[in-house]
C-alpha cells in the first residue's frame, strides 16, 4: 500500500509540473485589429492595410503596415468625366485587402478613404462633379465585407498634420525605440537631433504641398496655422501649412500658365525639359484648373507646341518667379505672405520629394550630400539630350522621366526660394521612402489617430502571476523531492535507524 501512495504521489507531483510549466507557457493568443486606409491623391490612390495589437499602449495605438496596393489608372479626380467608374477602380485593391486580413474580421476592420489636393481642386472647379466621383467611391467601399467609416475630401491641414505623426511615430520620437534597435540612418536622425524632440515634416504631392514642424518659439501671428495634438501621454503644439497649387503637377502648369502670357506663337522653347522633348498641350483645357485659371488669357492658337531646351539655371530663375516674396506681414514668411516661423530641427521630405530626388540619387543619409552637389547633379541631368536619357531609363513611363528636371529643379526653388533651407541647414533634410516596412505618408498617422479612437481591449496575459507560477512550481517541486526522499529512507534504511529499531 505505501508504495502505491508513493507512486501515485509521484505521478501527481510530475503531471502538476508538467501541467502548470506548459499551461503558463503557452504562446499567448495574438489579439491583431485591421484597418485599411486609402490615399485618393491627385495622380494615383494606394490602398494601405494596417495592423496592431488590440491592447494600447499610452492610449495610442501600435499601428503596422502590413500591405500596400496602387490602384490601377489615375487619381480619383481624373474621373470627373465619368464619375462612375471612380468606385469600381478601386475593386482589385479591395480584394487583394479581403486576401491579406483574416475573413472572420473582414465585418470588423474599418475601411477610411481620405482624397487630398486633387479632389480639393475638383471640387473648387466642379463641385457636382466631385460629389459624384466620392459617391461612386463610397458606393464600392459600402459593398466590399468591411466596416465602412467614410470617405471625404481631407483638409491641406490634416494632409500635413497627419504626415508629422507618421514619420514621428515610426522614427520613435513619441514612443522611444531602444537605441541598440535602431539602424543605419535611424541612428543618424537620432544622433542629430537638435532641441526639438519631433522632426519635421516636408510632403509634397502632385497638387499639394505641406510644411510640418514643431517651433522652437509660439507666436500668436498666425494661430490658423497652429495644432494641438495628444500623443503617448505628451502634448504636441505643431505649425502646419499646405500650399495648394504647389504640388509638382501644378507648379509645372503654373509655369507654363506664367509662359503663355507673354507668348506670341503657339511654340515654346522650355528650360525645364531636356534637348530634343517635344510635348503639345490643348489650351481649351489648360485654363479650366484653378490653379491656371487666375491667368487665363485670350490667345491666336488653340495648341501650345514645347520644345526641350535644358538650361538648368534658365529653369530654376523660371520657377523662382512662382514664389511671392515682395511682401510678408508677419515677422517671418515662407512665400505668398504666409507666415513661417524660423525652421526648426530635422525634417523628413517624402512623397515626390523622396520619389524625384531617389531617382536623381540623391537621397542618401550615410553621407549627407552637400546643396551645391546637388544642384549640380540636377544641372547635369537636365543638359542630358532627351534620346539619351530616354535610352538610359526606357522602363519609365515617358511622362514621368520628362519632367526630372522640371520636378527636380522645382525641389531646390520650393526648399531654398519657398522655405529658405540654406547650405547650413540642408543637410537637416533626410529624404523618407520607407521607415521600416511602412510607407512615409499620411496614411498611418490618420490611422494612428483614428485608433485613438478605437476602445482598447484587455490585455491577453498568462493565467498565473509570475509569482504564483514560481510558487506553484516550489511547491510541486518540493513534493516530489519529499516522496522520492521518503521512498529512498523506506528501502534504504540508516544503520542509525535500523539500531533504534533493533
Amino acid at each position: 500500500k505505501i508504495l502505491l501512495i508513493l507512486g501515485f504521489l509521484s505521478t501527481l507531483a510530475v503531471i502538476a509540473l508538467i501541467a502548470v510549466a506548459v499551461t503558463q507557457n503557452k504562446p499567448l493568443v495574438k489579439n491583431i485589429k485591421y484597418g485599411i486606409v486609402l490615399d485618393a491623391g491627385s495622380s494615383h490612390t494606394n490602398l494601405y492595410v494596417y495592423e496592431w495589437p488590440a491592447e494600447k499602449e499610452n492610449d495610442t495605438g501600435v499601428v503596422q503596415q502590413v500591405e500596400v496596393c496602387k490602384v490601377e489608372g489615375p487619381g480619383i479626380s481624373g474621373y470627373s468625366h465619368a464619375t462612375e467608374k471612380a468606385g469600381p477602380s478601386l475593386a482589385q485593391c479591395l480584394q487583394q485587402a479581403e486576401e491579406v486580413i483574416p475573413s472572420k474580421q473582414h465585418q470588423e476592420t474599418p475601411v477610411y478613404l481620405g482624397a487630398t489636393a486633387g479632389m480639393r481642386l475638383l471640387s473648387l472647379e466642379n463641385k457636382s462633379a466631385a460629389d459624384k466621383v466620392l459617391s461612386s467611391v463610397e458606393k464600392t467601399l459600402r459593398s466590399a465585407p468591411f466596416n465602412f467609416q467614410g470617405a471625404r475630401i481631407i483638409s491641406g491641414q490634416e494632409e500635413g498634420a497627419y504626415g508629422w505623426i507618421t514619420i514621428n511615430y515610426l522614427l520613435g520620437n513619441f514612443k522611444q525605440v531602444p537605441y541598440q534597435r535602431q539602424s543605419g540612418w535611424k541612428k543618424l536622425l537620432h544622433s542629430l537631433k537638435s532641441i526639438s524632440e519631433t522632426s519635421g515634416a516636408l510632403d509634397l504631392g502632385g497638387a499639394s504641398t505641406q510644411i510640418t514642424f514643431v517651433p522652437n518659439k509660439f507666436s500668436s501671428e498666425s494661430p490658423e496655422n497652429l495644432l494641438y495634438f495628444r500623443l503617448y501621454g505628451k502634448d504636441y503644439l505643431v505649425y502646419t501649412h499646405s500650399f495648394l497649387c504647389y504640388g509638382k503637377d501644378q507648379a509645372l502648369q503654373q509655369k507654363l500658365a506664367r509662359d503663355l502670357q507673354t507668348m506670341e506663337n503657339s511654340s515654346l522653347l522650355d528650360p525645364c525639359f531636356h534637348q530634343g522633348y517635344q510635348r503639345t498641350i490643348n489650351i481649351s483645357d489648360f485654363f479650366k484648373n484653378p490653379c491656371t485659371s487666375a491667368k487665363k488669357k485670350q490667345l491666336p492658337f488653340s495648341q501650345l507646341y514645347i520644345q526641350g531646351e535644358g538650361d538648368y539655371q534658365k529653369c530654376r530663375r523660371n520657377i523662382q518667379k512662382l514664389f511671392n516674396k515682395t511682401n510678408c506681414p508677419y515677422s517671418s514668411c515662407s512665400f505668398n505672405e504666409i507666415y513661417l516661423p524660423p525652421l526648426q530641427g530635422d525634417f523628413g521630405a517624402f512623397s515626390a520629394f523622396y520619389f524625384v530626388m531617389n531617382f536623381l540619387n540623391l537621397t542618401s543619409d550615410q553621407s549627407p550630400i552637400a546643396l551645391d552637389k546637388v544642384a549640380s547633379t540636377i544641372e547635369s541631368f537636365c543638359a542630358r539630350p532627351w534620346h539619351e536619357v530616354k535610352t538610359a531609363y526606357h522602363q519609365i513611363k515617358e511622362k514621368y522621366l520628362s519632367e526630372y528636371c522640371f520636378s527636380g529643379a522645382y525641389i531646390l526653388s520650393l526648399l531654398e526660394n519657398g522655405y529658405e533651407f540654406t547650405e547650413k541647414n540642408w543637410q537637416s533634410i533626410h529624404f523618407l521612402g520607407k521607415i521600416g516596412s511602412s510607407d512615409a505618408g499620411w496614411t498611418l498617422g490618420y490611422m494612428l489617430n483614428l485608433t485613438n479612437m478605437i476602445p482598447a481591449e484587455e490585455r491577453a496575459v498568462p493565467p498565473l502571476s509570475h509569482g504564483s507560477y514560481v510558487g506553484l512550481m516550489v511547491l510541486c517541486s518540493l513534493v516530489l523531492v519529499s516522496v522520492l526522499l521518503f521512498a529512498w529512507l523506506l528501502f534504504h534504511k540508516p544503520k542509525c535507524l535500523q539500531k533504534g529499531i533493533v
